[in-house]
């Protein structure tokens, strides 16, 4: 009885892994990203979705990458903002969450990281979630600058 409850049970578990659909809607496989200049990305353009960056399912779309570049990637995206007045802006990952399907993992699966982010000199904190397996189009996000 013991083996079949356990064999019903990873059936399950793995049935729903496969069954699992992408929420992300902001994936575009043409997508160039920003050019990097002083260790930062030159933004062109400014979101015009106030969810870009801040919902899972708009996700900062860095992708494809590999681990060893998640954080030089990222870097890069903060280096290139500022807060709306000029503030320096602080960040630091925090978590991973919110597995999706992908073609660029080993795995199958993609999860998104976890940035908690906020302006020099303000208390309250944003987070930002950030996807490195798909592209998509990189942008400024709204409530921050674009550093000259």
């Amino acid at each position: 009885m013991k083996k079949l409850l356990l064999i019903l049970i990873i059936i399950v578990s793995t049935s729903s892994c496969i069954s699992t659909k992408s929420t992300i809607k902001n994936i575009d496989n043409d997508a160039i990203r920003p050019n990097v200049k002083n260790g930062m990305f030159i933004f062109t353009e400014y979101a015009t979705d106030s969810k870009y960056g801040m919902d899972a399912d708009y996700p900062v779309n860095i992708g494809p990458s590999n681990f060893q570049s998640e954080e030089v990637l990222i870097g890069y995206f903060f280096n290139g903002l500022q807060g709306p007045n000029g503030e320096k802006i602080e960040f630091k990952k925090t978590e991973t969450c919110c597995p999706f399907p992908t073609e660029h993992s080993n795995m199958g699966v993609g999860l998104l990281s976890l940035y908690e982010v906020n302006f020099e000199g303000y208390t309250k904190k944003q987070i930002f979630y950030f996807n490195i397996y798909e592209k998509g189009k990189v942008v400024c996000p709204k409530g921050f600058s674009i550093k000259k």
